[in-house]
């Protein structure tokens, strides 16, 4: 690995990082932006599910990186950070970025083991901070992926990712169409579907799930009535007076429960 200084923010090797905001919107054509020293050194890793084209960060980032990066078969650009915030269109604080490459999407049903199995379904969040937080709860919990339906935003999101401590560049994840999508994938996988409701069964007092999904919904609706009514509803139990939880945090409480040996001690 041999650092390419880079002084000019139009530089053309750096094209992929310009106008990062505006370019959260509307997509970077099989690419996405890694943020942060957590993120890349997970993208680094064996368990990445995502090849790296380039890295830029600061000099003062690069010694302590440099091991990790030595390996790396892409370049990477150094750049003072205001040339990197000019590149971006804001100021990069952290001072280290990366370009991920997406792949071919997989298909959901290869994602479900022929085993034990425990997906979680995503139905209609476009909140980034939930969907990186349900994916960090996801590793956390032991689930073998993540089914996502069209209206759920992008895990691989810049602040997603971030959000995530880069566990949705680990953890295996497929979209499908519609929440009744996800209900025929459990139909032929054999999977139970769980559905998170105030008027649900303790889901303290669930018997052992071999073969569980557990679908979660947006802030405030939740998920629609007729999909819950297709689903078996647990509620997590509460004191009185508060009847709901945000979604990140629900999420981790019924995953906890249903993980079960699947987590190891600390």
């Amino acid at each position: 690995m041999t650092p390419i200084p880079v002084d000019d923010p139009a530089d053309p090797r750096l094209s992929a990082y310009t106008q990062m905001r505006e370019r959260d919107l509307v997509g970077r054509e099989g690419r996405f932006i890694a943020e942060g020293e957590v993120v890349l050194r997970v993208l680094l890793s064996g368990a990445a599910r995502f090849r790296i084209e380039s890295v830029l960060v600061s000099p003062e980032r690069l010694p302590g990186l440099a091991p990790a990066l030595a390996g790396l078969d892409a370049p990477v650009y150094v750049a003072a950070k205001p040339v990197m915030g000019a590149v971006a269109g804001f100021p990069i604080h952290r001072g280290v970025l990366a370009v991920g490459l997406r792949g071919p999407e997989p298909d959901p049903d290869a994602l479900v083991p022929a085993g034990p199995a425990l997906l979680v379904g995503l139905v209609g969040l476009a909140n980034h901070d939930n969907v990186g937080g349900l994916f960090r709860n996801a590793a956390a919990f032991g689930a073998d992926a993540v089914l996502l339906d069209a209206e759920t935003c992008d895990p691989l999101y810049r602040k997603a990712i971030r959000v995530s401590a880069g566990t949705s560049l680990t953890v295996p994840f497929a979209r499908l169409p519609t929440g009744d999508a996800l209900l025929a994938l459990c139909e032929r996988h054999r999977l139970t579907p769980l559905a998170l409701s105030p008027r649900g069964e303790d889901i303290g007092r669930l018997p052992p799930l071999p073969r569980a999904l557990l679908l979660l919904g947006t802030e405030g609706p939740g998920l629609p009535e007729a999909l819950m009514a297709r689903a078996r509803r647990v509620a997590i139990p509460m004191a009185p007076g508060v009847d709901s939880l945000n979604v990140a945090v629900a999420g981790a409480v019924a995953l906890h429960r249903l993980g079960g040996e699947r987590l190891a001690p600390i």
